[in-house]
């Protein structure tokens, strides 16, 4: 189903074509079912369907086991919430990701073209998005030379993340101020309605700006190498220019409504939670916290004497080989699986998380406990959640000014966000996630992914430059930005 509106749009953009009895035959050996002329209205719709959905399966597949929101049970054998990876543990996400990014390219060339710079700013900050995720999954990727077959490149270098990370806040940059905030678009837009909706483009425009910030957050370590305090200064100090997200409203997210073609991307929602449980260490973050998203994200653990219901209670992630259990674990509530749903691209509430860090670490002026309940309160509402009125009487979540509380909440804002917690947790080592005796690599969480069979076997020579100037093709290498 994922495939379905492409297939849609390419059928409907063929028209039917007459064919004569006297055509020559090089006019019959052209091929006619390719789109040589791609229109940017009719490519926005796949590219956010499709990577929105492989972004929500990663985070189900992926950050789930590896920051320890669920696992797999009953499993006593190697697996992600174990440390297990291997090269063909992030395959799909690369080959998807690069699929998607070269619609993203062609939507770009023909905004271009139709002089179309909101259609062109929309895809630059589709692009930044979706390499971002990519360089931070895996370090050095190709990125000047990709999506290039039609110029002749069939084996694209592997460019540095530095680079990468300057070129996409660059091209953020110019494509803030591309927006024409007063135009609605020609075409359909999943996230943000901007062919009807008169603040569509001006949200946009604010989605640009946030994500901005979190690509500079990502590289704080880098300030001086880049100017990075410098770009965080001018964004948030010059709110005219460079508006953010202001409320959940204006959440990056895609609205799954359950009416073809817009599908959930589990089909069957029992699939969601077969042969898994919830992790112990996020169910009682939240139990500790009274968190009243407890019922939305979990099922209550069953004893296996009495069958009785026992609470919220999870396993705990990479056990101990050996271990028995005499309980059902929690296990993901089904209804996150379920349409309606609400896949999260980019959260106000992580926006406000960031702004409260920076503001701690003294980078950016403002109230930094403001900023934490903003996004304490946005994480907890953007599921449809009450938020307490006493919530912060809590000491566990009355704001304490430690980064690590402040990145615990952001942990839990990120729940379901592509693999934002995976990369928050390389950048500043928390949440500080427990060790409970059958972890493998030593304990230590995966700093990288390797690189994928695919450009191993057919960009051998470029991979083999990557994996020198990378310093190895291992899960324990760091990327550049947090070095």
């Amino acid at each position: 189903m994922k495939k379905l509106l492409l297939n849609i749009i390419l059928i409907s953009s063929l028209g039917l074509t007459a064919i004569s009895c006297d055509r020559s035959l090089d006019e019959v050996n052209i091929d006619d079912s390719r789109i040589t002329d791609p229109v940017a209205s009719k490519l926005l719709i796949p590219i956010q369907y499709n990577m929105a959905s492989v972004n929500y399966m990663r985070a189900n597949d992926f950050t789930f086991d590896i920051m320890q929101v669920s696992l797999d049970f009953p499993n006593e054998g190697n697996s992600l919430s174990r440390y297990y990876l291997t090269e063909n543990t992030g395959a799909g996400f690369w080959n998807n990701s690069y699929k998607w990014l070269k619609q993203v390219s062609d939507m770009k060339l023909a905004a271009i073209k139709d002089g179309d710079k909101n259609y062109q700013a929309i895809a630059m900050v589709m692009n930044a998005w979706i390499y971002s995720n990519l360089t931070d999954t895996y370090g050095d990727i190709p990125f000047t030379e990709a999506s290039r077959l039609d110029d002749g490149i069939s084996q694209p270098k592997f460019d540095r993340q530095k680079d990468i990370y300057v070129q996409l806040l660059n091209d953020l940059k110019e494509a803030n101020s591309l927006f024409i905030t007063n135009k609605v678009l020609i075409g359909s837009d999943l996230f943000y309605k901007a062919e009807t909706d008169p603040n569509g483009i001006l949200n946009w425009k604010k989605f640009c700006n946030s994500l901005s910030l979190r690509l500079l957050t990502r590289i704080l370590k880098k300030n001086g190498e880049v100017n990075v305090h410098e770009r965080i200064q001018e964004i948030v100090n010059d709110p005219t220019t460079f508006p953010l997200f202001q409320n959940n409203n204006e959440t990056a997210k895609l609205d799954i409504t359950g009416v073809s073609p817009m599908l959930p991307p589990i089909a069957r929602p029992q699939d969601f939670t077969t042969g898994r449980a919830a992790s112990e260490f996020f169910v009682e973050v939240l139990k500790a916290n009274n968190d009243p998203r407890l019922a939305l994200f979990f099922s209550q653990a069953k004893d296996l004497a009495t069958s009785q219901n026992i609470g919220y209670k999870g396993a705990p992630s990479g056990y101990a080989f050996g271990t028995s259990f005499n309980y059902q674990p929690s296990n993901m509530n089904q209804n996150l699986a379920k349409a309606p749903l609400k896949i999260l691209i980019y959260p106000y509430a992580e926006l406000q998380f960031t702004l409260c860090e920076l503001a701690n670490r003294g980078i950016i002026q403002g109230n930094a406990q403001a900023y934490y309940e903003n996004g304490v309160k946005a994480a907890i509402e953007q599921w449809g959640a009450v938020m307490p009125a006493n919530y912060f009487a809590n000491p566990n979540v009355a704001y304490s000014g430690n980064i690590d509380q402040i990145m615990l909440q952001k942990y839990i804002a990120l729940f379901f966000v592509d693999q934002q917690q995976w990369f928050e947790k390389r950048r500043t080592g928390f949440p500080v996630l427990p060790n409970n005796g059958g972890l493998l690599n030593n304990g230590n969480l995966p700093q990288r992914l390797m690189y994928p069979p695919n450009p191993k076997v057919l960009n051998t020579t470029n991979y083999q430059n990557a994996v020198q100037q990378m310093g190895g093709d291992d899960i324990n290498i760091k990327t550049w930005w947090n070095k």
